[in-house]
C-alpha cells in the first residue's frame, strides 16, 4: 500500500499517483500524529486524501465518469447511513465523525462498509461521488439565464 507524501496540489498529480496505485495523498507539512493516523487508516484498508484536495478530486473523478447514475439511488440508505455520508463527503475521518455523532469508530466503519455495499462502489470517494450525483440530479444547480 502507497501512500504519496509530496507537496504538489495539482490535480493531475493527485489523480495520476490514484491511478497508479496509490492508496493516499497526504501533503507536506502534516503533523507526525496525523500522518501516523493515516498511515494506520490506509494499512486499514481504508483510501486518503487530504481533504484539501478531495473536493477536487471528487469533481475531476466525476468528470470522468461515464455511468449515469439513478436518482434514487441513495433510497437504500438509512438515515444514519445518509448523515455518515454527508459527513464522509465533507471530508471527514471515521474517528472524527464518531466524535461529532457519539459512536465508536468501529460503528462507523461498520456503517461505512454498509454504505459502500448499498451503493455498490468501492471506496470513500466513489461513495461521495454517488451522493453529490444524486443530490444534483434531485435538485439541479439553477443556472443563470445571462
Amino acid at each position: 500500500k502507497i501512500v504519496m507524501l509530496t507537496v504538489s496540489e495539482e490535480n493531475q498529480h493527485v489523480m495520476a499517483a490514484l491511478q497508479s496505485g496509490a492508496r493516499g495523498y497526504v501533503l507536506k507539512g502534516v503533523g507526525s500524529r496525523t500522518l501516523a493516523a493515516i498511515l494506520r487508516t490506509v494499512a486499514m484498508g481504508e483510501r486518503y486524501v487530504c481533504p484539501q484536495l478531495s473536493a477536487r478530486v471528487l469533481v475531476d473523478l466525476s468528470s470522468q465518469s461515464t455511468a449515469i447514475e439513478k436518482p434514487d439511488v441513495l433510497a437504500e440508505l438509512t438515515s444514519r447511513e445518509r448523515e455518515i455520508l454527508t459527513l464522509v463527503a465533507a471530508g471527514l475521518s471515521n474517528k472524527r465523525i464518531g466524535l461529532q455523532l457519539n459512536l465508536h469508530e468501529k460503528t462507523i466503519k461498520h456503517h461505512m462498509t454498509r454504505i459502500l455495499a448499498k451503493l455498490n462502489v468501492s471506496n470513500r470517494t466513489e461513495a461521495a461521488m454517488t451522493l453529490r450525483d444524486a443530490t444534483e440530479h434531485q435538485h439541479p444547480p439553477v443556472r443563470d439565464p445571462a
